[in-house]
């Protein structure tokens, strides 16, 4: 009796063991230290398309990545990312990016990637660096909207994760943030960045559901005032998505 009970804890274990180790797979990732490809590898394929000629493959002494100079962008048609479109009921996931920050030629929110739309209302979530607002600048923002539009009673959306320490310019780091839909958390090289009462930032509602004409998945800008702005300029070596909220733990051990 003492041996099977033993066979079956083992079982148990390994079958634990494994759903762990699956659960923390990507939905989907852009892994640009490997090879050159712009399309996804992971639970679905999606393939990002440059929106210029500003971005192009490079690499430094040690690190393969997607290099985007000042108004550079790459997109995914909405109706080509189906999989990215998080919303209502299906509003939990987590993006992650591998990053080398350089400065551009003006103070400018700093758009990694995601699902937002300020031209048209149609904002859903979006991973930022210095968001300049709440006091902040340089930090990790993890971006969420219920309404699409400006937060009521104000000229921009208000709601987001603000961590506390600055990104560093030419340093290569890992940013990420997730929601759980409770939270949203905002976390730098795989430490939750708290911040008291903006990080984790509490926000109990469902993420906006843009419909067939929402924001399409873009990656270094956003939509904004009728023309795409918010530009990142550095590196990305690796952006991942997953379609729930990773854990403290899981956030520590990605191999960023």
């Amino acid at each position: 009796m003492k041996r099977i009970s033993t066979a079956i804890f083992a079982i148990m274990c390994m079958f634990a063991c494994t759903t762990n180790n699956n659960s923390s797979q990507p939905l989907a990732l852009w892994d640009f230290s490997k090879d050159k490809s712009l399309v996804s590898s992971g639970e679905v394929n999606y393939e990002l398309t440059k929106g210029n000629e500003l971005v192009s493959f490079q690499k430094d002494e040690a690190t393969a990545y997607l290099n985007i100079e000042e108004g550079g962008y790459l997109y995914i048609p909405r109706k080509n990312c189906p999989a990215l479109n998080f919303h209502g009921e299906n509003s939990k996931f987590t993006i992650a990016a591998k990053i080398k920050r350089r400065e551009k030629s003006y103070e400018q929110c700093e758009a990694i990637a995601g699902m937002w739309n300020e031209t048209r209302k149609k904002r859903q979530y979006y991973l930022f660096l210095n968001l300049l607002q709440k006091e902040s600048g340089d930090q990790v923002c993890g971006h969420v909207s219920d309404v699409g539009g400006p937060t009521p009673g104000h000229r921009w959306a208000r709601d987001a994760s603000i961590g506390k320490t600055p990104v560093e310019y030419d340093e290569w780091v890992t940013v990420a943030f997730s929601f759980d839909g409770k939270y949203a958390k905002s976390y730098l090289n795989g430490k939750l960045d708290v911040r008291n009462d903006l990080n984790p930032y509490k926000f109990e509602r469902q993420i906006f559901d843009g419909g067939d004409d929402g924001s399409d998945f873009t990656v270094g800008a956003v939509d904004r005032l009728g023309e795409i702005g918010n530009f990142f300029v550095g590196g990305i070596a690796k952006l991942a998505v997953y379609d729930r909220a990773l854990s403290e733990v899981e956030m520590a051990d990605l191999k960023f």
